[in-house]
């Protein structure tokens, strides 16, 4: 499906040199703040307690986060989780606090903080188990006890196990890479594995980049949204190297930058509908998704704004600068190839 069509082909590849300087530039930036200023690191990796509460009513995040601020854990995470009454609690690992005694001190904290007292609340599992909870009450102004606050959930990840996170994480992120070069390799050529493996090492350098800039929480949903990235721009490049093995194939007395700047062209159509597509739902992740899904939203909108400047201007240029020509895609004495056979281009 297309919804316009270029009749002239773009002349993207003779500003290729200046947009690649550009990229190399945009690219040693990231690199330079990722070594100098480093990833913020969340409590997946790090280590530490999460504490989830349940206000009664509307959650004011900004006394809550005062509250907690004034316990001296140094830097924690308040955010409003799921509905406008649940808060979610990040807080680093404290050496001479266990666990429990940390989401002991915080519930405490906030249970006074709403003027109410601490105590213990007994009630049966649906297995028939009677079981407490930690339980914080006082009484309206009718007389009759209310729980302004509820303890919903705790949960502590050691330094070890956040360390082995990190660690699987690098190592899932290699793999794919590694996977990524060999299926170019196999379906093209070196030169065309080598220029999109650059290529999608570029948004995810870039990537990186923003969130060690900007300080952003780096979490599991982060490196998850890079994966995807990963993904989603080899598959743009996929694209493009297949319609340009077409173009090579169709239009024999082009040279190799008219080839690829056609190939290109005969792609924006779908460029436009897939990423306009992917990117109005990211968009509406980012505006309506709140705290839990802002940074997955952010590095994804990134991503798949980069992934396509990089599909065009990374991985096509460098497959040009490479020497790329005719020859490396198509078999010299397949004589009886139809150049008109639909099943020789990219699935689109």
């Amino acid at each position: 499906m297309e919804f316009f069509r270029i009749k002239n082909d773009i002349p993207f590849m003779r500003h290729v040199l200046v947009l690649n300087a550009i990229s190399f530039i945009t690219f040693g930036l990231a690199v330079f703040f990722i070594i100098t200023k480093g990833l913020n690191p969340s409590i997946e990796f790090t280590g530490g307690t999460l504490v989830e509460v349940e206000y009664a009513s509307t959650a004011d995040i900004n006394r809550t986060r005062g509250t907690v601020e004034q316990l001296g854990f140094g830097e924690v995470q308040v955010q409003k989780f799921g509905t406008s009454r649940d808060v979610l609690i990040r807080l680093p690992v404290r050496g001479d606090m266990k666990q429990d005694q940390v989401s002991t001190l915080v519930f405490d904290t906030l249970c006074k903080a709403e003027q109410a007292t601490v105590g213990t609340k007994q009630y049966t599992t649906p297995q028939g188990e009677q079981v407490s909870r930690p339980a914080c009450s006082k009484a309206d102004p009718n007389g009759r006890e209310i729980e302004p606050l509820k303890l919903t959930r705790t949960e502590f990840v050691g330094p070890s196990v956040g360390e082995e996170l990190y660690t699987n994480g690098a190592l899932a992120l290699g793999v794919t890479i590694l996977g990524i070069m060999a299926y170019l390799a196999m379906r093209f050529e070196w030169k065309f594995a080598v220029a999109g493996i650059v290529a999608n090492l570029h948004d995810v350098v870039i990537i990186l980049g923003f969130f060690a800039f900007f300080q952003w929480e780096f979490s599991l949903a982060v490196l998850a949204a890079i994966l995807a990235v990963l993904g989603y721009s080899v598959n743009e490049s996929v694209v493009i190297f297949d319609r340009i093995r077409e173009s090579f194939r169709r239009y024999r007395k082009l040279d190799t930058p008219q080839t690829i700047d056609r190939a290109i062209t005969s792609t924006i159509s779908r460029t436009v509908i897939t990423h306009g597509s992917t990117q109005m739902m990211v968009l509406s992740m980012l505006i309506f998704g709140g705290p839990t899904l802002h940074h997955f939203s952010v590095a994804l909108t990134i991503g798949i704004l980069f992934g396509i400047y990089s599909s065009i201007f990374v991985a096509a240029g460098i497959a040009m600068w490479l020497g790329a020509k005719r020859e490396d895609l198509v078999k010299l004495g397949n004589k009886d190839h139809d150049p008109n056979d639909p099943n020789a281009g990219a699935v689109v």
